[in-house]
C-alpha cells in the first residue's frame, strides 16, 4: 500500500507518495512519467507524519527557505544507475546548476570507464521521482539551455527563479533540441 496526499505549490498541484514511513514520489500533476514504477494500490492520507512533514518541508522551500534534503527519508524506486544519478542531484547546491555531461563525466570517474552518455544520464534524470526535492531541476545541457524537464521547461526556469540561479547564463531553447 501507497500513502498519499496532495500539496497545491507555486507550480501546480503536486501528488506526495509514501511507502514504509519513507518518501517514494513527488510528481507534478501532468508531469511525463508522473507515477511511473508505482504498482500498487494508492490510499489518500491526511495524517501521515512524513507525508504531513513533506508538506512542511515544500512550504519551507516555497517561502524562500533552503531546507535540507536530508531532513527527510528518501528511498525513489529505479534501478542502481538511476539511484547513482538521482544522489548526485542532491548534491547539487540550492541556487546552482550541473549539466548532464558533467555529471556523466562523474559517473564514467567512478566506474572507472572512459565515458558516460549524458543521454544515459538525461533519462535517469528525466525518471527521477521525487521532483523539486531531489533537484532535477537544477541540471541543464552543456550549453546552458534549460532542457529535460519533466515538469515542464517554464517550471524548471521558475524553480531556478525562486532558487535565484544566475539565469544570465541559460536560456530556454527552441522545442526539439538535444541534451
Amino acid at each position: 500500500m501507497i500513502e498519499i496526499t496532495y500539496y497545491q505549490s507555486p507550480i501546480g498541484e503536486l501528488l506526495l507518495a509514501a511507502k514504509n514511513d519513507k518518501l517514494i514520489g513527488l510528481w507534478i500533476k501532468d508531469q511525463k512519467y508522473y507515477l511511473s514504477n508505482v504498482q500498487e494500490e494508492l490510499k489518500e492520507r491526511s495524517d501521515h507524519a512524513l507525508l504531513n512533514q513533506t508538506k512542511e518541508w515544500l512550504d519551507r522551500y516555497f517561502n524562500g527557505e533552503k531546507p535540507s534534503i536530508k531532513e527527510l527519508e528518501l528511498e525513489p524506486i529505479g534501478s542502481e544507475f538511476r539511484k547513482r544519478v538521482w544522489e548526485i542531484l542532491c548534491e547539487i547546491p540550492y541556487g546552482e546548476v550541473m549539466t548532464y555531461h558533467d555529471i556523466a563525466k562523474r559517473i564514467a570517474k567512478e566506474k572507472g570507464i572512459k565515458r558516460m552518455s549524458a543521454q544515459a544520464v538525461g533519462g535517469a534524470v528525466g525518471h527521477n521521482p521525487i521532483s523539486i526535492i531531489i533537484p532535477c531541476h537544477r541540471v541543464v545541457g552543456s550549453n546552458g539551455s534549460l532542457i529535460g524537464y519533466a515538469g515542464g521547461i517554464q517550471r524548471k526556469k521558475y524553480l531556478l527563479e525562486h532558487e535565484k540561479a544566475d539565469m544570465s547564463k541559460l536560456f530556454v531553447p527552441v522545442k526539439g533540441t538535444a541534451i
